[in-house]
């Protein structure tokens, strides 16, 4: 058996490296994009200030009038550690606690390293005092800035993962099938759990090696955080490219035109980029849009790559998120085996 895998593993290798432009285009397309991405949002924060507010501040009671100050944008949160995390990381200027009794503002958070957070600290300290109120609590949350760049690396990343592997065999395959490759090898003792299992550490070694290759040019591009383990990276873009190859091979399993193919991974490929947080926080979309979202494997690559990269967790913390795409990989690679027609 492992015999017939590595010939065909060893076939599909050498004709993905000797086809020069799609090598190429591999490598250098994800690149490219974290490269635009730099230079458009590079620019710094926005100018207006963002003020984070445990509580409610449309209901919240506020003598010194700050709730109603202009160009401030009031963001209702109601989980103290992750704004706390985001006044860290400069995506809030300042965190209120309006949990008081009546609603009142009984403190604040501060990042001492924030130039934006000074300038709206001294605008609530100038409010209570021009109401003759003592000014609020002050808390610190002292953190380096998180570019959106570093925020959107760990999806690109993903993002790149995805359409290599849902292309590489999803399309490729349908191909063999049209041009009667796979007539010729259903006359061998091949078996097709034995192909399709080829074609599966075939992709993964190019998805990985790739994905290295475009991590690394991006860390000599940008500055871009990685606090947590390497190991739990590496496993996660694994079990998610597992997990996305053989959706690709179940696409695959009976097609037999490329244009179909192309239609239906990109009917998969598209909504899961749209609603996998890859470009934007999935935070206050509506209910249906984020439960939508959890049944897509590339939201749980890019939330754990995410939190592996940026919030420093290891192993044990993107466990779950590992399980799951591993458990969903055996099942999608079972399905397609059961479904899989040589002609």
């Amino acid at each position: 058996m492992w015999k017939r895998v590595a010939a065909i593993l060893i076939a599909r290798n050498r004709e993905f490296y000797r086809d020069k432009a799609g090598l190429i285009w591999n490598i250098m397309m994800p690149v490219m994009m974290i490269v635009a991405f730099a230079f458009i949002f590079g620019g710094g924060p926005e100018d207006l200030f963002k003020v984070g507010v445990l509580g409610d501040p449309q209901t919240a009671t506020d003598e010194s009038g700050f709730l109603a100050t202009p160009y401030l944008d009031f963001v209702p949160l109601a989980d103290e550690p992750a704004a706390v995390t985001k006044v860290a990381r400069h995506q809030l200027d300042l965190l209120i606690d309006a949990r008081g009794a009546g609603g009142s503002i009984t403190g604040y958070w501060a990042n001492p390293e924030s130039p934006n957070g000074q300038i709206v600290e001294r605008l609530l300290i100038g409010a209570h005092a021009t109401a003759g109120l003592p000014p609020p609590e002050r808390r610190t949350a002292a953190g380096d800035a998180l570019s959106y760049a570093d925020w959107a690396l760990p999806g690109v990343l993903a993002m790149n993962v995805m359409f290599s592997s849902l292309w590489g065999v999803g399309w490729v395959v349908v191909r063999y099938r049209k041009n009667g490759v796979l007539r010729r090898l259903k006359a061998t003792p091949l078996k097709p759990l034995e192909f399709l299992s080829a074609q599966v550490l075939s992709r993964l070694l190019v998805v990985m090696a790739s994905s290295t290759v475009v991590y690394l040019g991006a860390l000599v591009i940008l500055d871009f955080p990685m606090r947590g383990s390497y190991a739990a990276l590496a496993l996660i873009y694994i079990a998610g490219a597992l997990s996305m190859i053989s959706l690709g091979l179940l696409v695959a399993a009976r097609l037999r035109t490329e244009e179909l193919a192309d239609g239906l991974l990109n009917l998969m490929a598209w909504p899961m980029l749209l609603l996998s947080g890859v470009w934007f926080s999935m935070e206050g979309t509506s209910t249906a849009a984020q439960w939508l979202s959890q049944l897509m494997p590339l939201t749980h690559v890019v939330g754990a790559a995410r939190g592996i990269m940026i919030d420093g967790a290891g192993v044990l913390d993107v466990l779950p998120e590992l399980l799951l795409l591993l458990t969903l990989a055996a099942a999608l690679l079972a399905a397609a085996a059961r479904l899989f027609r040589w002609e």
